[in-house]
């Protein structure tokens, strides 16, 4: 697994801590999935009591604040600089939004924001789309990460740009990659990873599932397989039928 920051990952998995039905379900879906990193908006955690900071933190994760809910890039800075205070890290997930419906990034935000931050020290994870030039242009603002979005935040939809998803990896194979938001089915997770990406960050699909340990865990299994696919190199699609079974030598009846 490539490195985040200095950091190596035990696992693919990084999972979010909001809409969950209790603190107490978040912390079995956690326990259940085995992920590496927990995401934490501010926001919500500075209004959630020191209770949860401590369940959080109890988790023995690494800890991934970040500006959701952010619509321009000085609202995304002032943020991580209070996150970095609250919670003692200069890690940030870096969210800048640009449509309210799709939630989609602000790209010009989002790279102002992205510049910011590394001059600032901040070891910035975007949450960007799967733009090339985007990526080059935060890659050359800092940026050691990159989390390009699946499908929309929340919605469910798996991967809606397979052939941007891609051609994304295969043009900075160096950089840290995580397919960020829209995953809905432990399908999806599989198939990021199959493409090559180093990590998946869910939320939504595990906290409003009937029973999110157990989706939780269905999502690392998921994650995990797509990995060894990945790494095992799998058969190229082809356009025929090959037989498995060898014609030369058998006996014609």
């Amino acid at each position: 697994m490539r490195d985040f920051y200095g950091e190596t990952l035990q696992t693919p998995m990084m999972l979010g801590t909001a809409r969950f039905p209790s603190p107490t379900m978040m912390e079995a879906a956690f326990r259940s999935s085995g992920a590496s990193v927990a995401t934490v908006s501010l926001r919500r955690e500075r209004g959630a009591g020191q209770a949860f900071w401590e369940m959080v933190r109890g988790l023995g994760v690494h800890l991934l604040p970040n500006t959701a809910g952010c619509h321009s890039a000085r609202e995304a800075i002032t943020t991580a600089q209070m996150a970095r205070e609250y919670f003692g890290t200069d890690w940030i997930k870096l969210e800048v939004i640009g449509h309210a419906d799709t939630l989609q990034p602000d790209p010009f935000g989002l790279l102002e924001a992205a510049e910011a931050l590394c001059a600032d020290g901040f070891k910035v994870f975007p949450y960007t789309t799967e733009d090339q030039v985007l990526a080059a242009r935060l890659i050359d603002a800092g940026c050691r990460v990159l989390m390009p979005w699946g499908a929309p935040i929340g919605s469910g939809m798996g991967l809606n740009n397979i052939h941007g998803l891609r051609t994304l990896r295969a043009a900075f194979p160096d950089v840290a990659m995580v397919v960020d938001a829209g995953l809905g089915l432990p399908s999806h997770a599989a198939q990021a990873m199959e493409l090559g990406f180093d990590a998946i960050l869910l939320n939504t699909a595990v906290a409003e599932a009937e029973d999110p340990p157990t989706m939780a865990r269905a999502f690392a299994l998921a994650a995990e397989a797509g990995a060894l696919a990945r790494t095992s190199g799998p058969m190229i699609a082809r356009d025929m039928a090959v037989p498995s079974t060898p014609v030369i030598g058998k006996a014609w009846l």
